[in-house]
């Protein structure tokens, strides 16, 4: 069986972090597969899925880091091709990647105790996003 759902975000971009556990569990519920796996996927070529302890110290410790490993302030090639501005986005994006899946057992996600889903838009400019939660399974 296959299931799609959709998450719809307003994001303010500049690293806006959202956490899509609830929504990802109501979508795993409603889809009715008890063994299986659910992905959560943003198209989009600026923003990114991950986990992490979404408490403040944690998402301000990962905002830190990806400031210090893509800083928006460097000169990037594609910034200088379209002059948007979001050359650090988009490398943001390539390292942290659009999709993550999580294994369903016993009709629930296998999350850890301090594990959230993570939405990051990364974007210089606010979106509206709208993801794709696929599960699959029996």
């Amino acid at each position: 069986m296959v299931h799609t759902g959709n998450i719809d975000l307003s994001t303010r971009g500049h690293a806006d972090m959202h956490d899509l556990t609830k929504a990802v569990e109501d979508i795993v519920e409603s889809s009715g597969v008890h063994s299986g796996l659910v992905t959560v996927f943003t198209p989009s070529a600026t923003s990114a899925i991950t986990t992490i302890e979404f408490e403040s110290g944690a998402l301000e410790d990962l905002r830190h880091a990806l400031d210090e490993i893509a800083p928006q302030d460097r000169t990037y090639q594609h910034n200088l091709r379209w002059g948007d501005g979001n050359g650090h986005s988009h490398l943001r994006s390539a390292l942290l990647k659009t999709s993550f899946s999580i294994p369903i057992v016993a009709g629930n996600m296998t999350l850890g105790t301090w594990q959230q889903i993570l939405f990051v838009d990364f974007d210089v400019h606010p979106r509206q996003r709208r993801l794709v939660v696929q599960v699959m399974g029996d």
